[in-house]
């Protein structure tokens, strides 16, 4: 009988690894006020701060970034496991628990940026989400001062989020794909393939 796979669940769980690689060395989104005064580089892999030349992190952040490599991890390597065996009993299972993974990664993060550019916003800093613009940076009406700071803001998506993306696709793709794998393996399961043929009973 033929082996059946999922190649695109196969395709997805590779690339998953290679996005989580890269993503470890390039962020997904990054922003630069003035001249690289403030820089913010993001993803859900890694996320760090620039100012003056100085780079730190957050430690609530650094944990979430740590849970998401872990969940990136565990996805790819049992929707890896899922592609070889996906007409197992618990094939279903596995897939379940791995093709959602880059989706929902991907989706919370962009929901996160539009969330602090809204924010942003709401105190009169309009930080772009994409492209470049030039900011006003003011002291609150409390603090007795009047002066303002404008300065050019610059944010764009880079690479990786391109590639999390396709990555999202595949994922998708796999799940698509498996209602076609199901109904392959029925068609060639003994039972749907090969009829039982009895012997004519013999005549006197």
């Amino acid at each position: 009988m033929k082996r059946i796979i999922n190649p695109f669940g196969l395709a997805a769980g590779v690339v998953t690894f290679v996005l989580l690689v890269i993503s470890l060395y390039w962020p997904w989104w990054q922003l630069t006020v003035g001249n690289n005064f403030l820089n913010i580089y993001a993803s859900p892999i890694k996320t760090n701060f620039g100012l003056y030349g100085s780079s730190f992190t957050i430690p609530l952040i650094w944990a979430w970034n740590l849970s998401n490599i872990l969940l990136f991890t565990a996805g790819g390597a049992i929707m890896l496991l899922y592609s070889v065996f996906p007409t197992k009993s618990y094939s279903m299972d596995l897939l379940g628990f791995s093709y959602k993974k880059p989706l929902y990664a991907l989706l919370s993060f962009v929901i996160g940026l539009v969330i602090i550019m809204v924010a942003a916003d709401f105190f009169n800093v309009g930080f772009p989400l994409i492209g470049s613009k030039t900011v006003n940076f003011s002291f609150p009406s409390f603090i007795p001062l009047s002066a303002s700071i404008n300065t050019a803001v610059s944010a764009n998506f880079l690479l990786p989020f391109y590639l999390a993306i396709g990555t999202a696709a595949l994922c998708i793709a796999a799940r698509l794909y498996h209602g076609r794998l199901t109904k392959d393996a029925s068609a060639q399961s003994p039972d749907a393939t090969s009829t039982n043929t009895m012997a004519p009973p013999l005549t006197q």
